[in-house]
């Protein structure tokens, strides 16, 4: 480990914690710890953060995801937007371990209703790199968010369940039989997303078939996870149309799934760029970080 370590960047989901030792902008060090938001009670987080961080000094914490939940560690509350990107602080009383912990605060939408807790941190990371960004930012992933950012605003901003839904098909169904082990066959994925855009209907009535193909015509299961997937990310297109028809797109997401929607997107004539999470996550702390140098 080299460089002076400044504070911390947490990312502290639902599953996992990921932490970075930071020397200004730069990570150190990085560690992952399996002690998510969903296996600590109030009272572990403190400790959890003093056993992962061990060895590192006693410098400023910055964290960002589900901690921030009613659920988490401290609730940072839901910021109303419109708003700003840049991220909104509130510390967890008592500065535990000796060192001020920050939370960034989630979105709210009212009307019509939606949260995100987490992906504001990357949209604020996104606009640290690209001030000037105006268009549509697409985070793929177990609630995939469509964000419609100007002026280093975020406007409004939609969730979709596509993941969740395909995590439960493919893992529960009885397609599970069929996409078990299977690899996204990149012409069956396109053909479903452009057959679910243009039928959605039809998409729906065909999802047994998928099966049915397996048990009768012997599908090979790259080409049925390709076919599922396919269908799932075409209904979304299909009821985010308007977000996305004719606007500037950043995808923020894990490789794998963003090259899958970055396939489907540039099959509609569109060109958007990717970002990886880790690199948006950790401008977005960064700027977390520098704002609460500034509040002193």
């Amino acid at each position: 480990m080299t460089g002076t370590i400044d504070w911390i960047a947490a990312d502290w989901g639902t599953t996992n914690l990921r932490l970075w030792a930071m020397s200004g902008r730069v990570p150190v060090e990085a560690r992952t710890d399996p002690r998510g938001m969903s296996g600590l009670a109030p009272g572990d987080y403190g400790t959890v953060l003093t056993e992962a961080t061990a060895g590192w000094p006693a410098v400023p914490v910055i964290a960002s995801g589900m901690v921030g939940s009613r659920q988490g560690w401290s609730e940072a509350p839901y910021a109303p937007v419109p708003c700003p990107a840049t991220p909104r602080l509130v510390p967890v009383p008592g500065d535990p371990g000796g060192r001020p912990v920050r939370i960034v605060c989630g979105l709210r939408q009212d009307d019509p209703a939606d949260v995100m807790r987490g992906e504001e941190t990357q949209i604020a990371g996104l606009l640290a790199a690209h001030p000037k960004f105006d268009g549509v930012a697409c985070l793929p992933g177990t609630h995939t968010k469509w964000v419609r950012i100007s002026a280093e605003e975020i406007c409004n901003f939609k969730s979709v369940m596509t993941g969740e839904i395909f995590g439960l098909i493919a893992g529960q169904s009885v397609l599970r039989h069929s996409v078990e082990g299977g690899e996204c066959d990149m012409p069956a994925f396109l053909a479903a997303v452009s057959d679910a855009l243009a039928r959605p209907e039809r998409g729906y009535g065909n999802l047994f078939q998928i099966r049915a193909e397996g048990l009768l015509g012997d599908l090979p299961p790259q080409i049925a996870r390709a076919r599922l997937s396919g269908t799932l990310i075409g209904w979304e297109l299909a009821a985010t149309k308007p977000w996305w028809l004719g606007s500037d797109i950043t995808i923020i997401g894990a490789s794998s799934l963003a090259r899958l929607y970055s396939e489907a997107l540039s099959a509609q004539g569109l060109a958007p760029r990717s970002v990886s999470v880790e690199d948006a996550t950790l401008a977005g702390l960064s700027a977390a970080y520098d704002r609460f140098r500034s509040e002193g």
